[in-house]
């Protein structure tokens, strides 16, 4: 299903290092890694792209030359299938060269998420856009996650971010928020913090991945200073921006949360999108049955 909005433009960070999937990540960029056969950020730009977004700023780093390759023509990839006869792939990689118009920003060092967004000012301009973080993925094949958030955006004027509860004693790993509900179900947002302290989380509702933003956090990402871990933090700009009287809401996206940037995420996520395919679902279910029936020795 496609939407069209008055969010035309995205975001998407990824100009991170990869460290968690080392020895992976040395020469490819994580979010080419694959869900099965098609790149994590594919997937990400592709929920972007079926809710009315039609540019995608990639905030890019040294060596991430791979993911401008992936979304350019291939001609003679393109040529060679079609070429041999196997049109329908060959258009399918055409495809991919006409997703979106795709505009690349280098983000010269790691000074956080809150630094890499800056990093797209001029080329998002004074317009609200959305951010989808590259190794997030959220699985809505009718209502992409981040149309959703448009929605409570262009209902409401304020800026939309996705939450999700967590365990008990995990607050500490993700930007916490806290709030009143309203009677849509949203959570009004009054306070926020990034990565509390054990045992100092206003609650158990976390930030994940998707945001939708008014230009007005433009001069509060600007002005925000090294947080949690030395980072420039977006969290710590939301805050100020929640603040001033902008306002913001959290929302419970509709959707299956795959967080591909973790080791064990990054397999479920393989996983749950294999059986989705017809082709693959009973050869995935019977190979998982077969290695559970003969596990292997510990190393």
């Amino acid at each position: 299903m496609t939407s069209r909005h008055d969010v035309r433009k995205a975001v998407i960070p990824a100009a991170g290092l990869g460290t968690r999937f080392l020895p992976a990540t040395k020469a490819v960029p994580k979010e080419m890694l694959p869900i099965v056969d098609v790149p994590t950020i594919q997937l990400v730009i592709d929920e972007a792209v079926r809710a009315g977004i039609t540019d995608v700023v990639v905030i890019n780093g040294r060596g991430k030359h791979a993911i401008e390759d992936h979304f350019d023509h291939a001609y003679e990839l393109e040529h060679t299938l079609r070429e041999r006869g196997n049109r329908e792939l060959a258009d399918e990689m055409t495809k991919i060269s006409s997703l979106v118009r795709l505009i690349s920003v280098r983000q010269k060092q790691p000074l956080g998420l809150g630094h890499a967004v800056l990093c797209a000012r001029e080329a998002v301009g004074d317009e609200a856009f959305a951010v989808l973080l590259g190794d997030d993925l959220i699985d809505n094949d009718d209502d992409p996650g981040i149309a959703q958030l448009i929605r409570v955006h262009e209902e409401t004027g304020a800026a939309a971010i996705s939450i999700m509860e967590v365990p008990a004693g995990k607050e500490h790993m993700y930007g916490i928020v806290a709030g009143e509900r309203d009677a849509h179900g949203r959570m009004r947002i009054r306070e926020m913090i990034e990565k509390p302290k054990p045992g100092t989380a206003p609650s158990r509702w976390a930030i994940v991945g998707r945001y939708v933003l008014p230009s007005a956090v433009w001069p509060h990402l600007a002005a925000t200073k090294p947080g949690a871990g030395g980072e420039i933090q977006l969290t710590d700009a939301l805050r100020e921006l929640a603040g001033s009287g902008a306002g913001m809401y959290g929302v419970v996206v509709n959707g299956t949360r795959h967080d591909a940037g973790d080791k064990l995420g990054y397999l479920r996520a393989n996983l749950a999108y294999a059986l989705k395919r017809p082709g693959l679902r009973e050869g995935v279910l019977e190979l998982c049955r077969e290695m559970l029936a003969t596990p292997g020795k510990p190393s």
